[in-house]
C-alpha cells in the first residue's frame, strides 16, 4: 500500500554489488543504488547512491559520481564525491576530482584539478550531471521536502 501518494523506497541489501567484470565494455550511463564494482572499461557517467570500487585494469572515461570510491584504474574525466575518495598507488586521473575527504597513496598520478567540496555541492552535481532517475530518488527527495 502507497501511504500519501509517494514512491516506496526500495530496499537495498549491503551485499548487493554491480559488477562490470574484466573484458566488460560498458558505453553510456550507469545508474545505481547499489554499490559498484569496476574491473571492465565505462565510456560515460556511472553514478552510484552507494560506493564505487576500481579495479587496477579498469578503465573510465566519462563522469563518476558516488558517496565514497576506492580507485585504483585508470580514468580520463570528472570525479564527484560525496564524501571519501581513496586514491591507490597504481591509480591515474586525468580530470577533475571534486570530494570532501581525499586519501592519495604513494604513487598515484593526478593529472587535473582537485577541489574540496560540501555534501550541498555534490547534490548539486548530480543533479546537474545525471539525468536518468535512480528508482527511489524521486521518494526520498520528497521525503525532504
Amino acid at each position: 500500500m502507497n501511504i500519501n501518494n509517494k514512491e516506496m523506497e526500495p530496499i537495498v541489501d549491503v551485499n548487493d554489488v554491480s559488477h562490470i567484470s574484466a573484458g566488460t565494455v560498458v558505453k553510456g550511463e550507469v545508474s545505481s543504488l547499489n554499490d559498484i564494482r569496476i574491473d571492465g572499461t565505462v565510456e560515460g557517467k556511472i553514478y552510484s547512491k552507494g560506493k564505487i570500487v576500481v579495479g587496477e585494469n579498469s578503465v573510465v572515461t566519462g563522469s563518476l559520481l558516488c558517496n565514497n570510491v576506492d580507485f585504483w584504474g585508470k580514468m580520463e574525466g570528472d570525479i564527484y564525491v560525496k564524501d571519501t575518495m581513496t586514491l591507490k598507488g597504481a591509480a591515474s586521473v586525468n580530470g577533475s576530482i571534486n570530494v570532501r575527504k581525499f586519501q592519495v597513496e604513494m604513487g598515484a598520478q593526478i593529472n587535473g584539478t582537485c577541489h574540496m567540496i560540501s555534501e550541498a555541492d555534490y547534490e548539486k552535481f548530480v543533479s546537474e550531471v545525471v539525468k536518468t532517475q535512480v528508482p527511489g530518488a524521486k521518494a526520498a527527495k520528497a521525503e525532504k521536502d
